[in-house]
């Protein structure tokens, strides 16, 4: 009997390879026909791919890595931001020596396969930025994943309970997963990262939760949550970002949360319907940089010894029930000088009241947002924001600050918004705002302002909105307001003379109130 020869053997053992039966000791056919399979499925309009035929060495091809140990076996696929549009091909899960597979912002449909289940050396999943459907698969399997990414895609049905043990990073925002969050993640004591935002999820936070020592971020805003403040959130010493804003939760926010959460350097609590007071103990948490409590039901003052986070950059305590009635109650904003690089400061919509002369007077001069409309305050436009050069956006409306509009408000070159109507300011309106090279929203409307309209004003080649209704104005509408190409909005209304309609040309919407 007549033995083959070596190379009749490897010419019948490929005729079974190409059948798909998966060679062993020839991985890297089978890994090069799995590309190829994947590749076959999808549209390239790019042509990102090019590179991968038969006539090019594996090595060679776009966003393909292989192992050194093993030559040709695929050890990564990277393929980023490269235009590809189809289906996941379910071949990649014979790529058995992946450890990772990243195919982000790019235009994937379909489900995502669950043979990547199979794929036990896999340490990084990023499928973020597609159109991927259906559920997510069970990846139990994959004993080795670090981190997982699929958010912002459209991927439905429950949150799985059967995530590796020893998964870091579990990402899953921006997606219409439903159900709740499964206490079984209490398995998953490795997990420092895990992001939720934007689905349906409801319910509340485990108390398994309590369990995660190692979680420093999590973000479960956006979503239907619902209940009291999550209680095992304040067992996370070592979280360092918490994002629960736009919920359905409700009651007090725990006392001592400052003092629970040392580490945290982000609290946004935003739109849900919490009240009673701002927790004293925040301070405790002395490397917070933002705050965001904003559009709740928070009451009381807020707490003077909240300058005493010298590295907040962000504090948005807008439209709350805060209240401030002598000028021991605003004495937070003069201790927020001690925030000197406090970026945005809001606490418009609320119920504050006094003069705000001295309260701004050392705010950091890195400020870029300015929000206190929506108040009583009173007395004079504060002279301490010339102090501010950096300033963006400014409002003051809808309070009762008297006085005129000063002309060094015009010096302050960065603004693109200013915002004081519903006041009583009186003067004219100061020809030297025509200098607001970049401003695009100038508010006046409902003051007392009376004189001409500068024409000056048509020098602001960025301005869209101009509302300076319902004041004491006299004359004609400067024509040359028509030369402001990106206006939009154009509010005249009760001006007491008869209004050129050139001035109306370049305005896509007039409102007359």
């Amino acid at each position: 009997m007549l033995l083959p020869t070596i190379g009749q053997f490897l010419m019948v053992l490929m005729a079974f390879c190409t059948q798909g039966v998966t060679c062993s000791f020839n991985g890297n056919y089978t890994d090069k026909v799995s590309l190829l399979e994947f590749k076959n499925r999808i549209s390239d309009p790019r042509q990102a791919l090019i590179s991968w035929n038969d006539s090019t060495h594996l090595c060679s091809w776009e966003g393909v890595q292989y192992s050194v140990k093993h030559p040709l076996r695929v050890t990564s696929l990277r393929l980023i931001n490269q235009g590809l549009v189809g289906p996941i091909s379910p071949s990649l899960g014979n790529l058995t020596f992946l450890k990772a597979l990243i195919l982000l912002s790019n235009s994937f449909v379909g489900e995502i396969p669950a043979s990547l289940g199979h794929l036990h050396r896999l340490r990084i999943l990023n499928l973020n930025n597609n159109t991927l459907q259906g559920t997510i698969p069970s990846l139990l399997n994959c004993s080795n994943l670090k981190k997982l990414f699929l958010e912002n895609n459209q991927l439905a049905g429950q949150i799985p309970e059967d995530f590796p043990f020893g998964l870091q990073t579990l990402a899953l925002a921006v997606n219409n997963l439903t159900g709740n969050i499964p206490s079984s993640f209490a398995n998953i004591t490795t997990l420092n990262t895990f992001t939720c935002m934007c689905n349906n999820i409801q319910g509340n936070i485990p108390n398994e939760f309590t369990k995660l020592s190692a979680l420093q971020i999590l973000y479960v805003g956006i979503n239907k949550l619902s209940g009291q403040f999550p209680q095992p959130v304040l067992n996370l010493s070592n979280l360092l970002k918490f994002s629960a804003a736009s919920n359905d939760f409700s009651g007090e926010v725990p006392p001592n949360l400052g003092n629970s959460l040392p580490n945290l350097q982000m609290l946004e609590l935003g739109a849900n319907f919490f009240h009673g007071h701002i927790p004293s103990s925040l301070t405790n948490a002395s490397i917070l940089t933002e705050i965001d409590i904003s559009r709740n039901s928070f009451s009381g003052v807020v707490p003077g010894s909240i300058g005493k986070l010298s590295q907040l950059s962000w504090l948005n305590l807008e439209i709350n029930k805060l209240h401030a009635k002598n000028k021991q109650d605003l004495e937070f904003m003069k201790n927020l000088a001690n925030c000197t690089g406090l970026q945005m400061f809001s606490a418009a919509d609320n119920r504050l009241e006094g003069n705000l002369q001295m309260s701004l007077g050392n705010l950091s001069s890195e400020l870029q947002y300015l929000h206190l409309s929506v108040n009583q305050l009173s007395g004079d436009f504060p002279s301490s924001i010339a102090n501010l050069g950096n300033l963006l956006i400014v409002e003051l409306a809808w309070n009762r600050f008297t006085g005129v509009v000063p002309a060094w408000l015009g010096a302050m070159k960065n603004l693109q918004k200013v915002s004081l109507g519903n006041n009583f300011f009186t003067g004219i309106v100061p020809s030297s705002l025509s200098n607001l090279s970049q401003l695009v929203e100038l508010y006046l409307q409902s003051n007392q302002l009376k004189g001409h309209i500068p024409q000056s004003l048509s020098n602001l080649q960025m301005l869209q909105v101009l509302s300076i209704s319902d004041n004491s104005l006299h004359g004609s509408i400067p024509q040359s307001l028509s030369n402001l190409q990106m206006l939009e909005v154009l509010s005249i209304s009760k001006f007491p003379t008869t209004v050129s309609m050139a001035a109306y040309q370049r305005s896509s919407s007039i409102f007359r109130h």
